[in-house]
């Protein structure tokens, strides 16, 4: 018996590599390049900063809009099923902006395509997340009790995704728009092509009402609505992400145009804003263990809201980047907190409605974000970045002040 367990966990693992994690990688590598490398290729293409903004905002509503409808298809045709079609599809698309980039590779019609890019590789994004996401959770419960190293893994990749992603499309970009999103097509087509590998997971047996993605949205609003510890974070970051968003939607122009950097300079920010949130993800888990989560969560807020103010008034390119790398790293010690909060309080009955309405709520101000971005002149943008520090430094201040006695971050 005890010759069997070995190979039959060898098998398991190895079998978690080529049916989970490589797909995962490839898909989240393409999906770091597209979110940031379109905004990209949209200012290089029409040398626009309200486009580039307004091309931020088409890929956040449709995200946005298609969030509950993703989950929905999931739940129905299985995640092995969307994530391969999402997948499929989006190479496709973005191989199609390719041959119309080579024949018109400025002008109306490269603008008009850039920015439908932009709108439907961010729906095809979204349904490619929720899709590996589900297969992540199914590979985690037959995991049993080593779920947790497999949900570590994924959260490991995905944050790997992010600091790779954003450097290689600028990196890719100074070659020329069409080798860029040629290789976004490639990594696209192979995360399909990977996908099904994919084991297919339970599909909900009987049709669920039309109306059953927003009554599980209202249920998610409700339960928020419920646990004022959990609806005050969701507030706070939510502001805090209006900051972020903007800081994201706005940096192509900022780097490129008023530091004079090259579009390489932009993926590098956002590469290294990854690498110092995965180092401090990993040293708030160990922060919370021994001071709870109320001083770290209260610790990274201010540490938040002081970088984001002096990211106004940053005199050069480097000290841009630091302090940008600085924001995202302690907005990330915050998602833990509210990461930590959420599996405390929310009802697993209620658990999946939940989680959906608190990641929609958080992800609002993105898309307003890039409409701000495309309404504010270039001179402005560091007026635009004080105002949203001041939101910003308000909303965490009284979040994290209406928490501090609150039992859930004491426990």
């Amino acid at each position: 018996m005890t010759g069997r367990t070995t190979p039959r966990h060898d098998r398991h693992t190895a079998g978690l590599l080529r049916s989970i994690y490589l797909p995962r990688a490839v898909a989240a590598l393409s999906s770091a390049m597209s979110t940031y490398g379109i905004p990209l290729l949209v200012l290089a293409t029409t040398r626009s900063a309200a486009l580039t903004g307004l091309a931020f905002a088409l890929e956040w509503v449709p995200r946005l809009a298609a969030f509950g409808w993703a989950g929905a298809v999931v739940d129905r045709r299985g995640a092995a099923v969307v994530f391969f079609l999402a997948c499929l599809g989006r190479a496709l698309v973005i191989a199609a902006g390719v041959v119309v980039l080579l024949v018109h590779p400025a002008g109306t019609v490269a603008s008009v395509t850039v920015m439908a890019l932009a709108a439907i590789t961010g729906v095809l994004t979204e349904f490619s997340y929720i899709a590996a996401e589900t297969a992540g959770a199914a590979a985690g419960r037959r995991a049993g009790a080593q779920a947790h190293r497999v949900q570590a893994v994924l959260l490991g990749i995905d944050q790997t995704a992010i600091l790779a992603g954003p450097a290689l499309a600028g990196l890719l970009l100074l070659a020329g728009p069409p080798r860029m999103l040629s290789v976004i097509t490639v990594l696209s087509l192979l995360a399909a092509l990977l996908a099904l590998r994919t084991p297919p997971s339970p599909v909900v047996p009987a049709r669920a009402p039309k109306n059953s993605t927003s009554a599980g949205l209202l249920s998610g609003w409700r339960t928020i609505r419920s646990l004022p510890a959990l609806g005050w974070l969701v507030t706070g970051l939510t502001l805090s992400n209006l900051a972020t968003g903007f800081l994201q939607a706005a940096g192509p122009v900022i780097v490129v145009n008023y530091y004079g950097q090259s579009t390489t300079a932009v993926g590098l920010v956002w590469s290294a804003a990854a690498a110092a949130t995965l180092l401090t993800v990993t040293v708030c888990r160990f922060a919370i263990d021994r001071l709870g989560l109320w001083p770290v969560g209260a610790a990274c807020a201010a540490v938040a809201s002081l970088a984001c103010l002096a990211v106004a008034q940053a005199p050069d390119y480097l000290s841009y980047l630091v302090l940008v790398a600085v924001l995202m790293a302690a907005e990330g010690g915050m998602t833990v907190v509210l990461r930590t909060l959420r599996s405390r309080l929310i009802p697993p009955d209620r658990f999946g409605s939940t989680l959906s309405a608190t990641i929609l709520i958080l992800l609002l101000p993105f898309p307003v974000a890039g409409v701000l971005t495309a309404l504010t002149p270039p001179d402005a943008l560091g007026h635009v970045i004080t105002a949203c520090a001041v939101l910003q430094a308000l909303g965490l201040f009284l979040a994290f002040a209406r928490l501090r006695s609150d039992p859930a971050l004491r426990t």
